[in-house]
């Protein structure tokens, strides 16, 4: 059975974490998190349609937090093109990653100070050290763009081992803030119960929804740290969600010059969580829960 279910902006990381629970779930149940987190009745009052999908994408502000749905192609490819009109303006942003996991900064940046510059590949060998799930051929002409730029490329993402730090030690085990307000854990955790097919119990889902929380202020540090040349941060979009999402980690003056742009699916719920929203066409994809189900329920 093919349904319309979004892959995890964000979280697709949390479902390595699962021996934690003593209970493993597949990994594909993940994929719920964006309907989740887009419908979750702690956010939203209603769920409208969307517009029609845009025939373009501009950036207006000097920090863009761009969304994305992992494995929609014609999302990167919309996002790619805003990125090449961009820096054809004389924009020079450093490009945030969260392909990329924070430990291995100083790896690419050892790359990115030799000459003659290296390859794209070369960069995100460096930078997944051979262990990445990401689909490269969305993110390649990224990092191509940001070669040919000169451009710095930031490492964001928080890596499993230290998600697991965080979940089993807590936010400051890792060095991060653990005040986090009430609203944020509260709608990060309904979304974790319904990304795993609520086969994950509430106290659990409340110290997995803390690696969310590690990876949106990691990235807010480093939307900080260089801000003052402008930021395109490429994440899922529950990372850039105004609501819950890096935006709420950010001093006033660099939210006050950045925009969190939603890259949604034709479907999704709320554009509102955004400073703007886009849409795409929907692809269809397995249901996440079908095969978690007994017998009897599928």
């Amino acid at each position: 059975m093919m349904s319309r279910m979004r892959p995890a902006p964000g979280l697709p990381h949390l479902l390595p974490l699962l021996p934690l629970l003593h209970r493993p779930l597949r990994p594909f149940a993940a994929l719920l998190l964006n309907t989740a987190l887009l419908c979750s009745a702690a956010l939203l009052s209603a769920c409208a349609a969307p517009p029609a999908a845009p025939a373009s994408l501009r950036f207006s502000q000097p920090v863009v937090l761009l969304g994305e749905v992992h494995d929609n192609a014609a999302q990167h490819a919309l996002r790619l093109a805003a990125f090449r009109d961009w820096l054809a303006t004389g924009a020079r942003p450093a490009l945030l990653m969260e392909q990329f996991d924070r430990e291995h900064q100083a790896a690419i940046d050892r790359l990115l100070a030799q000459q003659p510059a290296p390859s794209a590949d070369a960069v995100i060998a460096a930078g997944s050290a051979g262990q990445s799930g990401w689909n490269w051929t969305f993110y390649r002409p990224f990092v191509e763009l940001a070669l040919q730029h000169g451009l710095p490329i930031v490492a964001v993402n928080v890596s499993r081992s230290d998600a697991r730090s965080v979940i089993r030690d807590g936010l400051t085990a890792q060095g991060f803030d653990a005040r986090v307000p009430e609203d944020i854990s509260a709608s990060l955790t309904s979304a974790v119960l319904a990304s795993h097919c609520d086969m994950v119990q509430e106290p659990m889902a409340a110290r997995m929804a803390l690696a969310q929380v590690a990876r949106d202020q990691f990235m807010a540090r480093q939307v900080l740290a260089h801000a003052h040349r402008g930021v395109l941060l490429l994440a899922g979009n529950g990372h850039v969600r105004t609501d819950v999402g890096v935006p709420r980690w950010l001093p006033p003056a660099v939210r006050a010059r950045s925009e969190a742009i939603g890259v949604l699916e034709v479907g999704d719920a709320d554009a509102r969580a955004y400073d703007r929203a886009v849409f795409t066409a929907a692809q269809l994809r397995p249901d996440p829960c079908a095969g978690m189900r007994p017998p009897a329920a599928r």
